[in-house]
């Protein structure tokens, strides 16, 4: 396992790391979670993603629990506000609800701080230099290390950076985007003037695309399986993704692994991704992903510039 810094700044995160979104609670008890995480630990895995919204909160109460069992300072954790419940001020990046729901976060996680706290979406209906200095309020509390955003525009981005050069405080160093072979362009275009002008980070999320870029999805969608209870994710499976899957299975399988692990190891290829955020629903779905690290040095330039041609040829 290797460990990238996230953007200019000095923390570094493991170039593989683990979320809970959608399986902690769901798929994995509190000893499946158990083992998930230290197996990832034991691989090298030292940050672990979570939100206030996953589970509505059942998913912080495991990680927590799992976490005792770990040193905290060997670790970084990240937690994301934006749906914190059914009260009115409980949803958005209004001031109250960022400092409120971060508090009750970390009450669920059992910990007095997080590495790395994410505005989970852009509120539109809340002005940025307020969650920017809510955000700042709770870095100097020492509630949180880091912050971030979460599927941010680079125009909202770069607003929340002249708010915080014009009321000195602390900027968002990273971002959370959605990045895999189908969805690119925010990652690869729109985000590379802020990488540059301010050195931002990305801990990319959905890098096998809800797991169609597993290959499970080709032959349609299993019962029990993530597409059949996400509606929104059963609307990303088009036959075009189908036949790119097909072909790239062709090129993962020239290279001995499966287009799971060929997938995520693309995603380790771009410079500008600080880790990989992967999920399970089990153990060995894990262990499998893991191993992404060693297919990583396999994507020569050759095989790199076929998966762009494959890519190429069918969304052309």
């Amino acid at each position: 396992m290797q460990y990238r810094h996230m953007g200019k700044w000095g923390l570094k995160l493991s170039e593989l790391s683990f979320g809970s979104w959608i399986t902690f609670g769901r798929n994995l008890d509190i000893q499946a979670v158990r083992m998930c995480m230290r197996t990832a630990f034991d691989h090298g895995v030292n940050f672990f993603d979570n939100a206030e919204a996953y589970g509505r909160g059942v998913s912080e109460m495991l990680m927590g629990e799992a976490l005792r069992e770990f040193p905290r300072d060997q670790v970084a954790i990240s937690t994301k506000i934006f749906w914190g419940g059914d009260g009115v001020n409980d949803t958005g990046l209004n001031a109250k609800h960022l400092i409120e729901g971060t508090k009750r976060s970390l009450r669920r996680l059992g910990l007095e701080y997080v590495d790395l706290l994410f505005c989970h979406r852009p509120d539109p209906e809340t002005p940025i230099e307020e969650t920017v200095r809510a955000m700042d309020v709770l870095l100097r509390q020492g509630l949180a290390i880091y912050w971030g955003t979460s599927e941010w525009s680079a125009e909202e981005i770069e607003t929340a950076h002249r708010w915080c050069r014009e009321m000195n405080v602390a900027p968002p160093c990273v971002e959370q985007p959605e990045y895999n072979l189908f969805v690119r362009d925010r990652v690869e275009k729109e985000y590379v003037p802020l990488y540059e002008k301010y050195g931002m980070g990305a801990t990319i999320w959905s890098p096998l695309a809800g797991g169609i870029l597993t290959g499970k999805y080709n032959n349609g969608i299993p019962p029990g399986s993530r597409l059949e209870h996400q509606e929104w994710l059963r609307q990303t499976l088009t036959p075009e993704r189908i036949q790119v899957v097909k072909e790239l299975m062709q090129t993962a399988g020239e290279l001995g692994c499966s287009v799971g692990q060929l997938a995520l190891a693309w995603c380790l290829k771009n410079p500008r991704v600080s880790t990989v955020i992967m999920g399970a629903a089990q153990l060995a779905q894990l262990e499998e992903n893991l191993q992404a690290v060693e297919v990583k040095k396999q994507l020569t330039d050759e095989v790199m510039k076929r998966i762009r041609q494959i890519l190429d040829r069918r969304e052309g």
